[in-house]
């Protein structure tokens, strides 16, 4: 497997950048060939087609797919609910681009817009040797396969980014049009990282306003990527590759802090084929285990989203937010009329309650917190809202 990531120490984490809802998808995007529709098909138990010739797919696949969490199993197990309801990532099975795509090459414009309808990217590069599936550059280099895709990614938002640029400046420089001047002066400089200096937009430090300004234009090079390299069997077995140093090292200086998974699309494939108790017998023998959790919760975490849960006999579900989200918004997921008449959010931290036992238990302890609205919501939390109706109706709380 690939070497430890130094400590990164004062990076700074990437600026919040892309659309701000919570149903956000993760696109599977790589070269032709590479794994890509085996991978979301093993991913999301779905039927995709997969078959050895580029463009196999062409329309986008997309499905949803549960985030594994022990917590949420833990409460289900103790709840014993009706209903179980578990936080989704919603992925999309886009077709392989090709060099050339931000011309049109291989479909490659209209592959590349359903790059755009995405939030994140598990980028996905083949190590694996195989006479019966073709490579569409003629021979297995992942680190060439990667740059092709960021820099078809990089070279499309190019096009876009001076196209309007140069349709601001009629109206901005020679019209006048002071409304536009600070858009056009965030696209001036964003054109200048990702034209003229070559690097995607999401690394910058970027203002609050110039902030806004992309997530106006999504870029293609702003959305976070996930390195998912995919190995043989064999290899994955054995958690060695001649490869992965060699991505490692790309992603480190081109990518600083991207998140790198090794996995296997054939080893996923084989197991999924299997019942639950062969399928951990095989992976227990071969001493390794799937990695789609991982991948899942990568991917769902790169979105900047997390849960709170909400528990009873009736249900356990867990509610997606984005991180940052404040208790009246929390609220708002549930119902509208729980944000508009928010009072208070009773909260449960899930460690507390795991240890504790119950919910008198914890009150018993201290440690039931009755938050107000400035509360930041936590992932995790197991939250009791309390709100009001409307004047002169009792207040009502949702479990």
């Amino acid at each position: 497997m690939p070497p430890k990531k130094k400590d990164e120490g004062a990076r700074k984490p990437l600026p919040l950048i892309g659309r701000f809802g919570t149903s956000l998808k993760c696109g599977i995007v790589g070269l032709p060939n590479v794994g890509k529709s085996t991978f979301f098909n093993v991913l999301t138990k779905s039927g995709a087609p997969a078959e050895n010739f580029p463009f196999c797919t062409i329309d986008p696949n997309e499905s949803r797919v549960p985030v594994p969490d022990e917590r949420f199993d833990f409460l289900c197990e103790h709840f014993k609910p009706l209903s179980k309801v578990p936080a989704y990532l919603h992925v999309v099975d886009i077709a392989g681009l090709v060099k050339g795509a931000h011309e049109g090459q291989g479909l490659g414009n209209a592959f590349l817009s359903h790059i755009s309808a995405c939030d994140g990217i598990f980028h996905l590069c083949r190590v694996f040797d195989d006479d019966n599936v073709t490579h569409v550059e003629g021979d297995v280099n992942p680190v060439r396969d990667i740059e092709i895709i960021h820099e078809e990614l990089r070279l499309k938002d190019e096009e876009y980014l001076r196209a309007r640029v140069s349709g601001l400046e009629k109206t901005v420089v020679r019209g006048g049009d002071k409304k536009g001047k600070a858009e056009y002066d965030d696209l001036v400089k964003i054109t200048s990282l990702v034209a003229d200096e070559k690097k995607p937009a999401r690394f910058c430090e970027w203002t609050s306003r110039e902030i806004e300004t992309l997530n106006k234009h999504l870029l293609l090079t702003s959305k976070v990527m996930i390195y998912l390299v995919n190995m043989s069997e064999k290899d994955f077995i054995r958690k060695k590759n001649k490869w992965l140093v060699k991505i490692k090292e790309w992603v480190d200086e081109h990518d600083p802090g991207a998140v790198l998974i090794p996995f296997s699309a054939s080893f996923e494939s084989k197991i999924s084929e299997m019942d639950d108790a062969a399928a951990a017998e095989y992976a227990r023998s071969c001493g390794v285990q799937s990695t789609l959790p991982k991948i899942i919760t990568a991917g769902y975490k790169a979105l900047h989203l997390e849960y709170f849960f909400t528990s009873g006999k009736d249900e356990v579900k867990a509610w997606t937010v984005r991180k940052g989200t404040k208790a009246p918004e929390a609220a708002g997921k549930i119902h509208t009329d729980f944000e508009k008449g928010f009072i208070m959010a009773e909260v449960t931290k899930y460690d507390d309650f795991k240890e504790l036992g119950s919910e008198p238990a914890v009150k018993a302890a201290g440690k039931y917190r009755q938050q107000g609205r400035n509360y930041t919501v936590e992932d995790g939390d197991m939250i009791f809202f309390k709100f009001n109706a409307g004047a002169g109706l009792s207040d009502k709380k949702k479990k």
